[in-house]
């Protein structure tokens, strides 16, 4: 395992950590606060580049966001009215959160935004409580960038995936899609590809559009066979739950 990594709000930075427990609806506190607009629409970094430089932490109940000016906000998460979002085109039940960082969010995005938390673990999520986790493989970053032409390495927090699996051949993961695979303590069944869109494009720290990626994808993945497009890295549904760290084995269970 190279790496694991969460969103605790939708479309903000990601956060590195060094375990994980995976439960069937992903990891606890994953994507669980996003953003609205005011028009209720789902704010995300494809239409707000600039979310990418907040850093979010969940701490004894107080949600912090750190900016990229220094300024940090911090408040006591406290549940307000219910609210529905469209999260592409799946109906998402969450509660909007009273605090202090509605403001100062608003003043980033320019318009009216709030935070809002889903009534439940792992809605969050792209693909919903089905999609427990997502992997990538360092060598499937590494066939990226000489595709790409790159001159320095792709760094994997672009594609916002769960784990970084390294040891293995460029997109080696494709061929887990309907098997079952153990992550240290954990099982998932390897479901599908992932689709990219256009966030992947963006530096993962500054939302500044600096690799045309999706570009790259189609010109040397385009005949890859899969439902999403621009197919990158998969997911699947957790099976067995259990604790997973930096360092753990991935083993692909013999069909």
């Amino acid at each position: 395992m190279a790496w694991l990594s969460i969103a605790l709000v939708k479309s903000m930075r990601l956060v590195s950590v060094d375990a994980i427990e995976l439960e069937t609806t992903g990891v606890r506190g994953d994507r669980r606060f996003y953003l609205v607009d005011e028009d209720g629409m789902l704010l995300n970094a494809k239409r707000m580049p600039r979310l990418l430089t907040v850093r979010a932490a969940v701490e004894d109940g107080r949600l912090v966001l750190r900016f990229a000016d220094g300024t940090t906000v911090d408040g006591e998460v406290q549940l307000g009215e219910p609210v529905e979002t469209n999260f592409y085109g799946r109906p998402v039940i969450g509660r909007f959160v009273h605090g202090p960082w509605n403001e100062p969010l608003s003043q980033l995005a320019g318009k009216p935004v709030r935070v809002a938390r889903t009534e439940r673990e792992g809605d969050g999520v792209d693909r919903g409580r089905r999609a427990g986790a997502s992997l990538v493989s360092t060598g499937s970053l590494d066939a990226l960038g000489v595709a790409a032409g790159a001159t320095r390495p792709v760094d994997g927090r672009r594609f916002r995936m769960t784990i970084g699996v390294d040891g293995l051949e460029p997109h080696a993961e494709d061929d887990w899609i309907g098997s079952r695979v153990r992550l240290g303590g954990a099982v998932v069944d390897v479901r599908e590809n992932v689709g990219r869109c256009a966030v992947t494009t963006l530096d993962p720290d500054s939302g500044i559009r600096d690799l045309d990626t999706l570009g790259v994808i189609a010109a040397y993945r385009g005949d890859v066979p899969t439902r999403e497009p621009l197919p990158f890295g998969v997911w699947g549904e957790v099976v067995e739950p259990g604790p997973v760290a930096v360092g753990d084995p991935v083993e692909v269970d013999p069909q």
